[in-house]
């Protein structure tokens, strides 16, 4: 499996919910920062979206804009704050999920917003989210000059959200998965900047090492070994590899080993002897003690946290 692909399997990208919103007039509705990535399609209308930075921006009808981190955010039929109470729709996502949503006022224009919620593991995430933009927003998506991919996800997610089968929860789950990550490609594709994990991710020689290290985090890997995934020499790989991902070989993949443990300690299906050896400590007292040193707490005080 390639990195990317194995970046995506940990991060548990699932549980994906949608609401369609239906705004008119003047109206504003608020997003709280979750454990998600959100994205919005306008559908109908414009749409203002400010982000606690304080940037604005501007959809306009067949725009997609998404918000890898799910980060706070206020979405206005203008760009101009005014004293209008914004609608919290962060509950809509679960107790009005798949319904279409009428809010604003009694006249004016309306807008239709389709908005999706996909609930991911931040801790595994946080490189990707890291290195991705405050959001990608790709233009006129339902126009002849936008990516093939898109117009044919959207479609599919079109066709799946209306019809109510069997099995439809996993297909979003699939669909909104596939966005993400093409989402995600595309934005890889147009870096210009050389020095950012994602382009390592795709870069000939690195990206064999980290497919090792996020493939099979329990081998005793060693900057010579990883070097030989590469092809290259020791040297030159450890220049490299630290130079576009911001670390060294070791202290990447120990990040990646506990992070890795972090996830396994909150699904809480394995003992910490278990977990220390599937990040490749023969040792559970070393695996503690590095843990405690990463995260100030003990694997089993950490797990108490989530159960």
């Amino acid at each position: 499996m390639d990195a990317l692909s194995k970046i995506f399997d940990d991060i548990h990208l699932n549980k994906s919910e949608y609401i369609y919103l239906k705004p008119q007039g003047h109206w504003a509705y608020a997003y709280q920062e979750q454990d998600a990535m959100i994205g919005y399609v306008v559908l109908v209308g414009t749409l203002n979206i400010q982000f606690e930075s304080q940037k604005l921006l501007q959809l306009e009808a067949g725009d997609l804009i998404l918000i890898p981190s799910g980060q706070s955010h206020i979405c206005r039929s203008d760009n101009k704050e005014n004293l209008l109470e914004a609608l919290n729709i962060n509950d809509f996502f679960d107790k009005r999920r798949q319904e279409t949503i009428e809010f604003g006022s009694s006249s004016g224009e309306p807008a239709l917003i389709l908005a999706i919620r996909c609930h991911i593991d931040t801790i595994m995430a946080r490189p990707l989210l890291n290195a991705l933009p405050d959001y990608i927003h790709i233009q006129h998506i339902t126009g002849s000059t936008a990516p093939e991919w898109l117009q044919i996800g959207l479609h599919f997610l079109a066709v799946e959200a209306y019809q109510i089968q069997p099995g439809r929860d996993k297909i979003l789950d699939h669909l909104v998965s596939i966005l993400f990550i093409e989402c995600v490609r595309d934005y890889i594709a147009q870096l210009s900047d050389s020095n950012n994990w994602l382009r390592a991710l795709s870069h000939t020689e690195l990206a064999n090492a980290l497919a090792a290290i996020h493939g099979k985090p329990e081998q005793a890997w060693t900057v010579e070994s990883l070097a030989e995934q590469c092809c290259m020499s020791r040297s030159k790989f450890a220049t490299l590899f630290s130079s576009i991902v911001g670390e060294t070989p070791l202290a990447y993949l120990q990040q990646y080993r506990f992070r890795l443990a972090s996830q396994h300690l909150r699904e809480g299906q394995l003992s910490i002897q278990q977990i220390a050896h599937r990040v490749g400590y023969s040792s559970e007292t070393a695996f503690s003690q590095t843990f405690k040193r990463l995260f100030d707490l003990t694997p089993s005080q950490y797990r108490q946290q989530f159960h």
